[in-house]
């Protein structure tokens, strides 16, 4: 199934998606792709920060609400976050603040070293003009990163341990979408199946909204 053109639709729509979506994947990973010491746990974000971990503080010491969903991946020992998986909606980059609520969110879990894997079905903004990706790597790492100019949407994932890895895969509107990694530990990662969680969200989603994403229709 391709990758739709989310932009077509109005922000709530996307929102009843990504609710779907979400719940897709923490269902996968519960229903017997992960490893017995781990679970996933869906957490509605309220704000900035892990909610019911040791939250970092934003690098200016604001705090923004967030309304999405997210799934983190705990220790099944001590409960604790250990990777988060995060969907991007169009108001993580709707405003300067909610994007650097996003940036500010990013920079502190990996510093925490908790691994994580960003799935950014928009395209740049004025905010993040290269993408998601080179916004994080320069304030991560201070390193530039360039993406295809005809694969516009990211995939990322970041593997932390004494250094950041990124694992960069840019695709496009009518694009499969790959499994790929979220870590569990450095060098140990569980595959996330993005294409067969966005297949299940999409049949769940309202036959007059798939219309309007469906190729050729308006």
């Amino acid at each position: 199934m391709p990758m739709h053109d989310w932009t077509r639709v109005p922000g709530d729509i996307f929102q009843a998606f990504h609710h779907h979506w979400i719940s897709a994947i923490g269902d996968r990973l519960n229903g017997g792709n992960l490893p017995p010491e781990f679970y996933a746990l869906i957490q509605r974000q309220r704000s900035i920060g892990l909610d019911d971990a040791e939250s970092p503080q934003p690098r200016d010491g604001r705090r923004y609400e967030r309304k999405t969903s997210c799934v983190t991946l705990r220790d099944v020992c001590d409960d604790q976050i250990i990777a988060m998986l995060e969907i991007l909606s169009p108001g993580d980059k709707g405003s300067l603040d909610a994007f650097r609520a996003l940036t500010d969110k990013v920079y502190e879990l990996l510093e925490h070293r908790i691994h994580l894997l960003i799935i950014d079905p928009f395209p740049p903004t004025k905010r993040d003009p290269r993408g998601i990706h080179a916004a994080i790597w320069e304030a991560v790492e201070d390193q530039s990163f360039e993406p295809p100019a005809d694969k516009p949407l990211t995939l990322a994932s970041y593997e932390c341990d004494l250094v950041t890895r990124a694992y960069i895969e840019p695709f496009a509107v009518g694009d499969a979408l790959p499994d790929m990694p979220l870590f569990l530990e450095p060098e140990r990662y569980v595959a996330v199946s993005l294409e067969a969680t966005y297949a299940v969200s999409w049949r769940a989603l309202p036959a007059r909204w798939r219309r309007v994403l469906e190729p050729g229709q308006s």
